[in-house]
């Protein structure tokens, strides 16, 4: 790739308008923790939504799903797809009650539903867990994707583009805090979006290609299924190369979706997305953020990835890193002008996760840990001060896991399969009374020891480990939790009062405090069958309107469109501010 001087200007404003937006907001975010960590709880839907999305699409997901695509086609991206349920699941059931619980960070949300000494511990080991050894995971992919770009587009060695990525991120979310997060993530994915959109363009429109059809001419009819192939599904007489499992489909839509604990499709929301959720003005914002959230994460904006994808594997056979071949196309097919653009929009991208990830692992940090236990009585003078410099910490511990990662997908698998199983404690602490604090712990120790068997003692590969993780965790923790006392009452009513789930897994609660009964589950859960099936329609209808019939495709669209207008009429407007 020809670097011009015109390229050059345009990614160096891409690269220092997100500093300026951090400028900028610096004097707002240094007023206390509530502004730092969720912009005085005073965002928008759009722009808390647009953030959302924003950080899951970094540098590192264009990549990894051409790695997918290498491997299974496109149907290796149910990996990911299946997520859609928990998300809907998060729009429909947990929203509005992140945003009623009033807390600071997810994590402490425990010390709001259960109390005493285990519920302490719960705490401050899921602060420190989520805040650097995992918060280091996910900004170390992010990190060797980026490098990858630069050192096949640019020629930058490694340890440089490492460098210089992540020291533009730091700086910004550093001295900006959220507010300025979310502000330059709503510039940074219009750029992105742009960005990846016009290089889907220009490598389509190439002669070497020749559009759609070029690609299905070119690559195997295998290679575009939707749909995972059984056994008995034969080209040629053999199983195709470029297909699914069916058991690893089962793995993700059946089970993985509900039951692990991933960053950004937690089930029962979490992580990154609470943060968003807890700092909208409204519980009707906070329900718009995340649908919106959904719809342009799962319908939108894969598919410029997926067409680069397709003609990655056309253009580059063979290669024995598979995620390279969407470099080599960045490298070989953008004219003057659109490199320097198209590399800032993979910038943008890397920095938008990079910010949020240290802005929110930072806050475990600070709010539940150093707070809590070290500092109790801190001003929010020496608070904001220990913010900045536990982010530049985190900055520089991540960029040490970057250089002992293989890949993309190799990471993403660790994620997955070390939080399987606690999902769904996740879901039912808020509308089961009897789940406690350590219901949650044997969880997450069931889980680990789960997956430390599953990868030193068994040669089962992911994603068919769920199927003896999660069983385990989830018999574990039940038993745990039918065997031990619950939550002291006092703590439960506080907690009912305050949050207001539905349904009759607080029934006895309600009895204790003579309250209305709870308002019932089954409305919420038509709304999640027909929010599901609305996404599930728009993905089928843009993949019918790209590879197949135009006509087939825009009835899947109208339809999608209908359900997401009747989720909308459903909604109880029982918002309660």
């Amino acid at each position: 790739m020809t670097f011009t001087p015109l390229d050059w200007l345009i990614l160096i404003v891409i690269l220092i308008a997100p500093i300026g937006i951090g400028v900028l907001r610096s004097k707002l975010a240094s007023r206390n923790l509530s502004q730092y960590f969720l912009a005085g709880r005073n965002l928008p839907w759009w722009l808390s939504g647009t953030s959302m999305v924003a950080t899951t699409f970094a540098a590192d997901t264009p990549l990894a799903i051409t790695g997918l695509i290498a491997a299974y086609g496109l149907a290796g991206n149910w990996l990911w797809w299946n997520a859609a349920l928990g998300s809907v699941l998060t729009v429909v059931f947990f929203a509005r009650l992140w945003r009623r619980a009033g807390v600071l960070t997810d994590v402490e949300f425990i010390e709001l539903r259960y109390t005493g000494r285990s519920a302490a511990i719960l705490r401050g080991l899921r602060a420190l867990w989520l805040g650097i050894p995992v918060n280091c995971l996910i900004i170390g992919w992010v990190n060797l994707a980026m490098a990858k770009i630069l050192s096949i587009a640019l020629g930058w060695n490694q340890l440089d583009a490492v460098f210089v990525g992540l020291a533009l991120a730091g700086i910004y979310s550093s001295i900006t805090g959220l507010r300025g997060v979310v502000v330059a993530d709503f510039i940074q994915f219009i750029i992105a979006m742009v960005g990846t959109s016009a290089l889907a363009y220009f490598v389509l429109a190439s002669s070497d290609i020749g559009g759609v059809g070029g690609l299905l001419v070119q690559l195997p009819s295998s290679t575009f299924d939707l749909w995972p192939a059984s056994s008995g599904e034969l080209n040629g007489g053999v199983v195709s190369a470029i297909t699914l499992p069916l058991s690893a489909f089962v793995a993700y839509l059946g089970i993985q979706w509900w039951s692990t604990w991933y960053p950004g499709q937690e089930p029962g929301g979490g992580g990154y997305i609470a943060q968003r959720i807890m700092a909208t003005r409204s519980e009707k914002d906070a329900l718009l953020a995340t649908w919106w959230f959904t719809v342009a994460h799962y319908c939108i904006r894969p598919w410029p990835w997926i067409l680069v994808a397709l003609a990655s594997l056309a253009l580059y056979p063979g290669l024995s890193d598979p995620e390279s071949g969407y470099v080599f196309v960045i490298r070989d097919y953008l004219p003057i002008g659109w490199a320097g653009f198209v590399i800032g929009a993979f910038f943008a991208a890397f920095m938008s996760t990079v910010s949020t990830q240290l802005n929110w692992g930072t806050s475990y940090v600070v709010n539940d840990w150093y707070k809590r236990f070290i500092n109790p009585v801190a001003t929010e003078d020496r608070l904001i001060i220990v913010a900045r410099i536990v982010t530049l910490v985190i900055l520089f511990l991540s960029a040490s896991v970057t250089f002992v990662l293989e890949s993309v997908r190799q990471a993403w698998e660790i994620m997955l399969e070390s939080g399987a199983g606690i999902g769904l404690v996740l879901i039912m602490r808020w509308y089961w009374w009897r789940v406690t604090a350590v219901s949650e712990i044997t969880a997450i120790l069931a889980s680990t020891v789960g997956f430390i068997v599953m990868r030193t003692m068994t040669n089962i590969p992911f994603p068919q480990t769920l199927f003896y993780i999660v069983p385990g965790t989830t018999i574990c923790w039940v038993l745990v939790t039918l065997l031990t006392s619950p939550e002291p009452i006092d703590r439960l009513t506080a907690f009912y009062k305050k949050v207001r789930p539905s349904g009759p897994g607080w029934a006895p609660v309600v009895a204790e405090i003579e309250s209305v009964p709870a308002a019932p589950l089954l409305p919420l859960f038509y709304s999640w069958v027909l929010g599901v099936l609305s996404i599930y329609a728009a993905l089928i209808g843009i993949y019918e309107i790209l590879f197949d019939t135009w006509l087939f495709g825009g009835i899947f669209v109208f339809v999608s469109v209908g359900l997401m207008l009747l989720v909308n009429r459903l909604r109880p407007n029982n918002d309660s501010d």
